[in-house]
């Protein structure tokens, strides 16, 4: 079994562990434990029912010692501190990969009536557990982003967020906690991930701000696809998001700029690359993640959806890598983000 067939059984099967650092329900198609993978930052989902477990840092595929290094994510010391006001800091952000501070800056979204849900999203499902809080603001992302720097060594961070109804769909609050940001630790790189905003001038503020990256995510370029997956965003028309994009382009450079594509939501895989090689043309990097159901989605509670099979995730993953290496374009590449990080992909183990 290749490196990439294994972590493509890993990002769909799981693995039998605990680990300390974790997440649960949120803004994105993830639910899953953080570890080294050979070295490498994985999120990995967290299944009793998983072949593959862990037997010191090896990993066992029912049993079997399969040669490759699997090593939990240490819990960060920055969770265990709070604000003056009593908020604990993992409560404000959180730790993804090995050196990756995220957080969701406004943790409630326009479109999260049942009918409009993007129904792999469980944006509001961890604030409704008490795990976050609505609105984080400017100077708490700010503490919490020197604390992470200063005591566990985070070397990026993410920002994103729930759309808003403002023109601007929430984009010029990401700036405001940007700039609070780079005031308390200047050299931190910072990707920011928004809806489109209407007014395109938004995405100069954003750069200007500080943000270093961005991320404009699209899910899927099927119109057919994201009306059942993405009722709501799917009313923001693709000619927007690419208007979008290629202004980020101008804005931020070229492989500054990614969108997510999810495999597994009904796409046909021939066009699925097709539009991927349309946006490494652009100078956006396609980031390949495959569709999971988790608890507490529409996609569980109502669609009983499946996820995809190791067979076409990759096949995707393979061939996107190969696109992105013939335009030498790569998730380290990026100065911050998803693709930077890597570690819900399958992307960065099969060369891209």
């Amino acid at each position: 079994m290749t490196g990439v067939s294994t972590r493509v059984d890993l990002a769909l099967l799981g693995i039998r562990v605990d680990v300390p650092v974790q997440r649960r329900s949120g803004a994105g198609p993830s639910d899953d434990g953080h570890v080294l993978f050979g070295g490498a930052g994985a999120a990995i989902p967290i299944r009793s029912d998983s072949p593959y477990t862990l037997h010191g840092d090896r990993l066992l595929l029912d049993g079997a010692d399969l040669g490759v290094s699997v090593e939990p994510v240490r819990r960060p010391r920055f969770y265990d501190v709070r604000t003056a006001e009593g908020v604990a800091y993992e409560q404000i952000a959180k730790l993804h990969g090995a050196d990756v501070l995220a957080t969701t800056v406004v943790q409630t979204c326009i479109r999260y009536a049942e009918d409009q849900r993007c129904r792999f999203c469980a944006i509001e499902a961890s604030l409704e557990a008490g795990q976050t809080i609505a609105v984080k603001r400017p100077e708490q992302i700010a503490e919490v982003a020197a604390a992470a720097v200063r005591l566990d060594g985070v070397r990026q961070m993410v920002m994103t967020t729930g759309t808003s109804a403002g023109k601007d769909r929430g984009a010029r609050h990401l700036a405001r906690c940007v700039r609070a940001v780079k005031r308390a630790v200047p050299d931190l790189p910072i990707q920011v991930q928004c809806e489109p905003p209407g007014d395109l001038a938004t995405l100069t503020e954003l750069r200007e701000a500080g943000a270093d990256s961005i991320g404009i995510h699209v899910e899927s370029l099927d119109d057919r696809v994201r009306a059942r997956w993405m009722p709501g965003k799917s009313t923001v028309p693709l000619t927007e998001y690419r208007a979008a994009w290629a202004e980020a382009v101008r804005v931020f450079g070229r492989n500054q700029v990614s969108t997510y594509l999810l495999v597994g939501l009904g796409e046909d895989p021939d066009e699925l690359i097709f539009g991927a090689k349309e946006l490494i043309e652009m100078g956006v990097y396609p980031f390949i993640v495959p569709f999971r159901p988790l608890s507490g989605t529409l996609a569980v509670d109502v669609d009983g959806a499946m996820a995809p099979t190791p067979e076409l995730l990759e096949d995707v993953t393979q061939r996107v890598a190969i696109e992105l290496r013939n335009a030498e374009m790569f998730g380290s590449g990026q100065k911050a983000g998803c693709a930077a990080c890597g570690a819900c992909s399958v992307l960065q183990t099969a060369g891209g």
